[in-house]
């Protein structure tokens, strides 16, 4: 999916709106617009940031080392 920062900004703008307010619906004019959960808007919002800013989201590379005991050097 390829998201705009436009859009990104408005639906981080949307989630200040309705923790700071409590207000799950708005209308104006003629159009009610009906916010999500904020549990759905903040997964929406994590799923905007991983699409727009990679470099935030970069793959963990775990490095694993095994010793079997050859080679070991003895002290007598």
């Amino acid at each position: 999916m390829k998201f705009t920062i436009e859009q990104y900004q408005e639906l981080k703008a949307a989630i200040v709106k309705l923790v700071t307010s409590g207000v799950k619906s708005v209308q104006y004019g003629n159009k009610t617009v009906t916010y999500m959960d904020l549990k759905d808007l903040r997964e929406a919002l994590k799923m905007m940031e991983e699409d727009l800013f990679p470099e935030r989201f970069g793959r963990v590379r775990k490095i694993v080392e095994f010793d079997r005991g050859f080679n070991r050097k003895c002290s007598v």
